[in-house]
């Protein structure tokens, strides 16, 4: 009889699956490692929130955690986990060493969530005003933390081909190191599309997103000040709801009903609220991995218009299920077109169709998931003794992150 294998996930915060795309992705890949019989732990040092999934209802242990504490290594010892996901890079460098030093024989998976790095390098390129370059991320200090935390885990789940790219190409990270894992949705058929909201039956252009997320928040921004306007000029009676989590003062004082422009704060049911959008928009200026919000909007069958970098990734050489357009002009034009022509909408929600079942479905992924893991736990001194770059930062880096946080726990006392 096979014992019961322990998954340990060390979370960055509780999953908040209706807040944002990351609390999603979390609670798939808790779904994938139950229903392959892993006994799971989720363990984190934040604090409780009024959105938070209950774990205990997918039979997921929940364990309150601190930073800077060896009360963490005592627990870890005591667990004895079989593999320990870090929900990125900043848990890796915070618990690694102490996993590393109490469960030596535990595999590490790092699950990047996307590359911060990325994103980071993205928006300082934006704000200084100039193209980002690829050789922008060769300088980036959040890369260099990131890249060694790649390298210091046996396995990292990468959402987006073009950032797997980036990490084997620019980089040079070794593919034995990286598995892609994209959002993982269920197969969806054309007739699913009769169950929903038809073209009359919706109304109102939607952007929804969570606003402790800059980018979101950068898009908000765009929106008002350089798209709306547009769309207003030749379609005065349109209408734009923005819908996100954590709307902070700056974001509710852009409301402004006699534009049209309405800022409608937390959404109870983001899946209702996009089934009954007509289009969503979302003119993403930076960021990087994939957007939960325009998968989500394929699967609501509500067509989009977005930025090539809202697109980046997601829908291999498959046409958009709207349209992809950088000039504001041009994304304005299109997402009045789109929102009035019957036909093109119909079109795009069948576009929609395609990309989920194409790019997204979770039996594509999930067995090759779980057979790497149990591979790498049949075989992980091996894999371990091939990765000499991780190997290394793990010798040095480790004892200068460990000497630091037994500094700060013994100052704490």
């Amino acid at each position: 009889m096979n014992q019961i294998k322990k998954l340990l996930i060390i979370g960055f915060v509780w999953p908040e699956p209706k807040s944002s795309a990351a609390g999603g992705r979390m609670m798939q890949l808790i779904s994938i490692f139950k229903q392959n019989g892993f006994e799971i732990t989720f363990a984190s040092a934040a604090q409780d929130s009024d959105f938070m999934v209950d774990l205990s209802e997918f039979g997921v242990i929940k364990k309150s955690i601190e930073l800077n504490s060896s009360s963490f290594d005592d627990f870890v010892a005591e667990l004895y986990p079989d593999v320990v996901l870090f929900d990125r890079f900043m848990i890796e460098e915070q618990f690694g060493w102490r996993v590393i030093e109490k469960c030596p024989g535990a595999i590490r998976i790092l699950d990047t969530e996307d590359l911060h790095c990325l994103r980071t390098a993205r928006q300082k390129a934006f704000k200084e005003n100039r193209n980002f370059e690829i050789s922008d991320l060769l300088s980036e200090e959040v890369a260099k933390r990131e890249i060694a935390s790649i390298l210091r885990c046996d396995l990292s789940l990468i959402i987006s081909e073009f950032e797997m790219n980036i990490l084997k190409n620019v980089f040079r990270i070794n593919a034995d190191l990286l598995f892609y894992l994209p959002f993982l949705v269920d197969e969806m058929k054309e007739e699913e599309l009769l169950k929903l909201p038809s073209f009359d039956e919706r109304k109102s252009f939607v952007f929804i997103g969570n606003f402790l997320h800059e980018p979101n928040w950068n898009t908000v921004q765009y929106l008002k000040e350089a798209v709306w306007p547009l769309v207003k000029k030749d379609f005065p009676e349109a209408v734009l709801e923005v819908y996100g989590a954590y709307p902070s003062q700056k974001v509710l004082q852009l409301h402004q009903p006699k534009n049209g422009f309405y800022i409608m704060g937390r959404a109870e049911d983001a899946n209702e609220i996009v089934k009954k959008a007509r289009v969503i928009l979302a003119p993403i200026r930076f960021g990087a991995g994939l957007k939960g919000k325009l998968l989500e909007a394929m699967q609501c069958g509500t067509p989009s218009v977005t930025t090539s970098v809202g697109s980046e990734a997601m829908h291999s050489v498959l046409p958009w299920n709207g349209f992809v357009e950088d000039n504001p002009a041009e994304f304005a034009q299109k997402a009045i077109a789109l929102y009035q022509d019957e036909n093109l909408w119909k079109q795009s929600q069948k576009n929609g169709i395609e990309i989920i079942n194409i790019c997204y479905q979770t039996s594509n992924y999930a067995d090759s998931l779980i057979s790497m893991v149990n591979e790498l736990l049949e075989n992980s001194e091996n894999h371990r003794l091939h990765n000499f770059m991780g190997n290394l930062l793990q010798h040095h880096a480790y004892k200068s992150t460990m000497y630091m946080s037994k500094w700060i726990e013994a100052k704490n006392k």
